[in-house]
């Protein structure tokens, strides 16, 4: 009679004793011993503390504990990325402020207590792998453990007899386990199998790939650079610092990092939803531009859409914005052009409502031939609805009735004062509004083609019919991104191994009976409690009974039927389903 049978799935201490080498490692994570805290001197302490932190649930509690504090980082404006938000905010909660700035959440990744959450948790993932991987790499190149003296204390057993000979049921048990991809071999007169070494290579990887994003992270963070540039149709840009309309970057990045390359905005298109729900939505959004790459490159063209950047060596050139900008003509007293050029303006809505100002700084003279600036505030809708909407409101983001209005000063517009000014607000501490005939501000809605003339033969305005467009572009510069993905998706193939795959180990023990018949026992051990360990078991158990049949027992007569075949005895047929 034979039978496959379940036990407990833990073994006692006794009986962990009693199994020795070959109930040990199943896993390479570190035994951790109590100390003995009276004996404990300051080298005690220090390796109790080295185990802590280098311990599995102190490096989940500091991958919590980093999780939590990028939380600040995405709530609350970051000076390293909107200086004016963070202004505003300090403005409006002074208090608030205040605490923020000391407990650093206006810059949470540079402040030291994230830094220091980063580095513990850097330095517990390096001291939790190093040894693990050593031990992981001394077993594989060592050879599974033999078997227990007492197999039927195992979790998963059998045993059966048969009238194969011991070392034919060895042979063919070395066969079925080494076809079913476990390594073994035979010691102390038992075939010892181990399988499942995937489980510890994945948690391994899983631990190393976190390393390998925590320092792709860092070095990103350490030198990537990140700048902004708004560019007409017709007009260029060459990636050197003073280009950039607005520009930062990491602690360690230089000039010198700069990818070198140039482009030119040859065309903007964009088409928008014309009804429905979504009217409005852009259906075509891309730039047509000629690139080259270095300071000899040779030209090429393309495009650039949204989700689709420009990749220039390290560098990404990303489509972010659009808007328009009117080609504006101003002419003196005598009728000289004194500024003529597409006046970018910066959008306001959805519909593209957009505001700026347009400077003329040189060359102008009023009605007496005396020197001044002109500055005019503008507002361009693409979409009129005209005078009966009530609004100076676009309709629509494009330019199916554009409409400029014009409010116009001269004076000192303080450009020559040093002080950086931005091109799209104006400084009217010494400026003088133009008076209409009612005495107010002068200003004038102009459609394409039109000119104002300003009060007192001072000179006059033109709408150009040309109205030009614009692409607002993002480069990007962030070292390491590609080793970020690599880590990321390595540490999910590895805790996905870690938790499916089980390690778990057979062995196969044939002895001559007292009668002469060999006994065969099969016991299998996984590291935890599984019903796959007597589910595989069993289908061994059945496969390698092929081979080596049972035998009759002792009592009964040789004509007897095969005890197999006998009511209440059971044999190690393979689960329903299982392969043959």
């Amino acid at each position: 009679m034979s039978k496959t049978t379940a036990s407990d799935p833990a073994p006692s201490a006794a009986e962990d004793q009693e199994l020795g080498d070959a109930g040990s490692q199943l896993s390479t994570a570190p035994k951790e011993d109590a100390p003995n805290l009276p004996a404990l001197g300051v080298i005690g302490w220090a390796r109790w503390f080295w185990r802590q932190l280098t311990s599995m649930r102190v490096a989940l509690l500091l991958l919590l504990l980093l999780s939590l504090g990028a939380i600040p980082g995405s709530l609350i404006p970051q000076s390293g990325q909107d200086e004016t938000k963070v202004a505003d905010f300090r403005k409006g909660n002074p208090t608030l402020g205040d605490v923020y700035d000391k407990l650093g959440l206006f810059h949470v990744y540079s402040s030291v207590w994230f830094s220091a959450i980063y580095i513990l948790l850097f330095v517990s993932l390096i001291g939790c792998i190093v040894p693990r991987t050593w031990q992981f790499v001394g077993q594989l190149r060592g050879l599974p453990p033999g078997a227990p003296r007492r197999l039927n204390r195992l979790p998963a057993h059998t045993t059966w007899r048969t009238t194969a000979e011991p070392e034919q049921v060895h042979q063919a048990a070395l066969a079925l386990l080494k076809k079913r991809r476990f390594r073994t071999h035979l010691t102390g007169g038992a075939v010892a199998a181990e399988k499942g070494y995937l489980r510890e290579l994945g948690n391994l990887v899983f631990h190393i790939a976190l390393i390998v994003m925590l320092i792709a992270f860092a070095w990103g963070q350490l030198f990537k650079s990140e700048g902004n540039k708004l560019v007409v149709e017709g007009d260029g840009f060459s990636n050197t610092l003073t280009q950039y309309d607005d520009f930062k970057s990491g602690n360690l990045f230089t000039s010198d990092d700069l990818v070198p390359f140039s482009f030119n905005l040859k065309k903007f298109t964009g088409t928008y939803e014309r009804t429905g729900p979504n009217k409005g939505t852009p259906r075509v959004y891309k730039a047509d531009i000629t690139y080259s790459s270095g300071a000899y490159g040779k030209d090429e063209n393309d495009t650039v859409e949204v989700n689709h950047p420009l990749e220039i060596g390290d560098s990404k050139v990303y489509l972010v914005s659009h808007g328009y900008a009117p080609v504006i003509t101003v002419r003196d007293a005598k009728g000289k052009v004194v500024f003529d050029d597409a006046v970018p303006l910066l959008p306001l809505d959805a519909n593209v409502t957009s505001s700026g100002v347009v400077k003329v700084l040189d060359g102008y003279r009023n009605a007496q031939g005396k020197k001044e600036q002109l500055g005019f505030n503008a507002f361009f809708v693409p979409t009129f609805g005209g005078h009966a909407s009530g609004t100076m409101l676009s309709q629509f983001p494009a330019l199916d009735n554009p409409l400029l209005a014009l409010s116009a000063y001269h004076g000192d517009l303080g450009a020559d004062s040093g002080i950086p000014q931005s091109v799209y607000q104006m400084d009217r501490t010494n400026m003088k509004e133009f008076k209409d005939s009612q005495g107010k501000l002068f200003k004038k809605l102009l459609k394409p083609g039109e000119t104002m003339k300003l009060p007192n033969g001072a000179g006059s305005v033109t709408f150009g019919k040309d109205i030009k467009e614009w692409a607002g572009f993002q480069v990007v510069q962030q070292p390491g991104s590609g080793w970020a993905l690599a880590g990321a998706l390595a540490a999910i193939g590895g805790l996905a191994a870690s938790l499916f795959i089980q390690r778990r180990r057979v062995w196969v023990r044939a002895v001559k009976g007292a009668d002469g018949v060999t006994v065969v026992e099969m016991a299998g051990l996984g590291r935890s409690e599984s019903a796959k360990v007597p589910e595989e078991l069993g289908h061994l158990a059945g496969d390698l009974y092929e081979q080596a049949p049972g035998a009759p027992d002792p009592d009964t007569p040789a004509d007897s039927p095969d005890p197999a075949q006998e009511p209440g005895t059971e044999t190690p047929v393979p689960a329903e389903g299982a392969e043959k």
